[in-house]
């Protein structure tokens, strides 16, 4: 007896879905330039999730960031190893308090 739904389970049913686009190569170029453009930036790895590719936030000494889709964990350390910053897991490490102080002193940011 199902309890939920009276739809019947159809193959489609069991197939993961991705509700957001693949990372590309202008992802990679914005991390680039904001890693060229500031100082003492940092990245941190969050893994892909049914909703979205796997991203890194560039986090720059200041504490102003940016989130882009990498694709692949290896993609975001060979970004890392090129620019000689470093890379860390999210989940392990969680973010720096300066990104967290930047957010506060700049809520236009939370508009977009």
């Amino acid at each position: 007896m199902r309890w939920l739904s009276r739809r019947r389970a159809t193959a489609d049913d069991h197939t993961p879905t991705k509700l957001d686009r693949e990372a590309n190569a202008d992802d990679l170029a914005a991390l680039d330039a904001f890693i060229v453009d500031r100082h003492g930036v940092e990245l941190y790895l969050e893994p892909e999730t049914t909703a979205t590719d796997t991203t890194v936030v560039a986090i720059a000494d200041d504490g102003e960031w940016i989130r882009r889709r990498t694709g692949t964990p290896r993609a975001a350390q060979r970004l890392a190893h090129r620019r000689s910053v470093p890379l860390y897991e999210a989940a392990r490490v969680g973010y720096p308090e300066r990104m967290r102080v930047w957010n506060r002193n700049h809520p236009e940011r939370r508009m977009r």
